[in-house]
């Protein structure tokens, strides 16, 4: 049996558990407030951790179903700055014109991947983002790995076709 820390197993989990919660919600403080609540339902089932097969799968389907009942009680999401992981692979090595064109089609990436419906969303947030397996969302996402991968070609086939789109007309 393996001993979980909450201090080394769970805390460490909290950006993951705020990038998906800021993704399926669509706002940074909420998306603070739903990792803080989390962290707390975890804590609170700490009697029965030894239960639990993957504290971090159960961190995130508590994280992901606290983000979509959020998102149920909000009628109307507010667009807000959204920092996005991908901001950070900018090429540092290319020129400033460069890089700005970079950053804005990391911009219009994000953009799109917004407006993916929200389980295709999350999966490619968790995969192409996160690196989870298709195993880990299957589990978080409740769903099988078969949906995982579909909802995954998806995303990616609108994400690039929504790209060939702008490409092709500029808009």
């Amino acid at each position: 049996m393996i001993k979980i820390s909450f201090q080394h197993d769970v805390l460490p989990l909290k950006n993951q558990l705020f990038r998906l919660a800021q993704r399926i919600t669509l706002n940074r403080e909420e998306a603070e407030d739903i990792v803080q609540e989390t962290l707390i339902k975890v804590w609170n089932r700490r009697n029965s951790w030894q239960d639990i097969e993957s504290i971090e799968a159960f961190a995130m389907t508590i994280c992901r179903n606290l983000a979509l009942d959020s998102q149920r009680r909000q009628a109307r999401r507010k667009e807000s700055e959204n920092e996005n992981v991908l901001e950070n692979h900018i090429d540092t090595a290319l020129g400033p014109y460069e890089q700005m064109q970079q950053r804005d089609r990391v911009r219009i990436v994000g953009e799109i991947i917004n407006s993916l419906p929200e389980k295709q969303r999350s999966c490619i947030q968790l995969r192409d983002i996160e690196g989870k397996t298709y195993k880990e969302i299957s589990t978080v996402l409740a769903i099988s790995e078969d949906q995982v991968k579909v909802n995954i070609f998806r995303a990616r086939q609108t994400v690039r076709e929504k790209l060939k789109t702008i490409d092709k007309y500029g808009l």
